[in-house]
């Protein structure tokens, strides 16, 4: 199943993507709704809240009553840590009822409604971050329309994780400062052209099909990217160490547009062990690659060379990932060869041209490709 999490800032229109999503047949998980459900009257929450507040946070119906909860933990740094330890497990232990539910009744795509999923740093949990955007001023007149005063609006939204940091967890970023009808299109692309199509890899254990050979200019996004997907796979690999390798670490060094990674682990039954999890987390594994070529100029010894390769499901992100044993001669030479890049200009410039030659060689079969920059890569380690 896809778990895809879906933020925005307040007033941006997330819980109208939550509502087209679900009618274009995803699962949704309501962060919110779970937070209200589980403080509802005759609540197991709703009681543990009473007893570590007082009745006075009551309504006379006996509901919770919310500003007054509010403004007893708002300025009290304890009592607002006394209420989410009360609170959170209640609803972790919710959303994995309903994330259990869904994967039973066969759900392909589950959307979470996370409205602080930034602010909490939730993103690498997920196969794919959609952050919902709308101009400050068209969200702010959203809000006061809605009875909340200007004031308290331009507070919360303060209060709020930035577009910087929305733009960085992004995988996806839809633009509602429109009509209804263009958020409508966007979203509907995004199912058709990206969940839809990236879930059906994931059941399949397949990765997203990729085209022939092609060059890209430097894309200030790569630097972006390579982050995002190195924090999700450090939340897939824990205690592996994982670094953006490949061209696109490179500064102003032309490359395909698929982001490399490498995820360093203390041995190779480490390697074999993650096969599952980075599987199931979007990354199967490309089965007929065991190694990279010996170069016994820099290590003769065909063992240190092992490695295992995952590409993405997602078709909205390639990448490879490549899983080596931390301090293995694959593993040196990678991070050896961006970091000489990256300090000599000169070098990178020789390795843009001969790529640039290499993919009109071989626009057809990227292994080859990959296999004729081999001299080039000996070399430079070994000058």
């Amino acid at each position: 199943m896809l778990h895809v999490g879906l933020t925005g800032g307040i007033g941006s229109g997330k819980s109208a993507v939550s509502t087209l999503l679900a009618h274009a047949g995803a699962g949704v998980v309501d962060a919110d709704g779970i937070a209200r459900e589980v403080v509802a009257p005759g609540s197991e929450g709703l009681e543990a809240v009473v007893t570590a507040f007082g009745a006075q946070v009551l309504q006379p119906d006996g509901a919770l009553d919310r500003p007054a909860l509010g403004a007893r933990v708002f300025s009290d740094e304890q009592a607002l840590a006394r209420l989410n330890r009360i609170i959170h497990p209640l609803v972790g232990r919710r959303t994995r009822e309903l994330v259990a539910a869904a994967e039973l009744a066969g759900v392909g795509v589950l959307v979470h409604d996370v409205p602080l999923l930034v602010e909490s740093g939730l993103g690498p949990g997920y196969h794919l971050v959609v952050v919902v955007d709308a101009p400050v001023p068209l969200r702010l007149e959203r809000l006061v329309e809605r009875g909340l005063p200007q004031e308290h609006a331009e507070a919360r939204m303060a209060a709020q994780a930035g577009d910087a940091e929305r733009r960085a967890a992004a995988d996806a970023w839809l633009d509602n400062g429109g009509s209804r009808e263009d958020l409508r299109r966007q979203v509907e692309q995004l199912w058709e052209r990206r969940l839809l199509r990236y879930a059906e890899n994931l059941r399949e254990r397949r990765a997203a099909p990729r085209g022939p050979v092609e060059l890209l200019p430097p894309q200030d996004r790569w630097a972006a990217d390579g982050e995002r997907l190195t924090a999700r796979l450090r939340h897939l690999c824990p205690g592996a160490e994982v670094h953006h390798v490949g061209s696109t670490a490179v500064p102003g060094l032309t490359a395909k547009d698929v982001v490399d990674l490498q995820v360093e682990v203390a041995d190779w039954d480490a390697v074999v062990a993650l096969e599952v999890p980075l599987t199931e987390g979007g990354f199967p594994r490309r089965p007929d690659i065991m190694s990279d070529p010996v170069r016994p100029e820099l290590d003769p010894h065909p063992g240190a060379w092992r490695k295992h390769v995952h590409r993405s499901a997602d078709p909205g992100r390639a990448a490879n990932v490549h899983v080596r044993v931390a301090g293995s001669a694959g593993a040196r030479a990678q991070r050896a060869f961006c970091d000489r890049l990256r300090a000599d200009p000169s070098a990178r410039d020789a390795y843009a041209a001969l790529k640039a030659r290499l993919a009109a060689q071989h626009p057809d079969d990227v292994d080859a490709y990959a296999e004729a920059k081999t001299g080039f890569v000996v070399s430079l380690l070994t000058s």
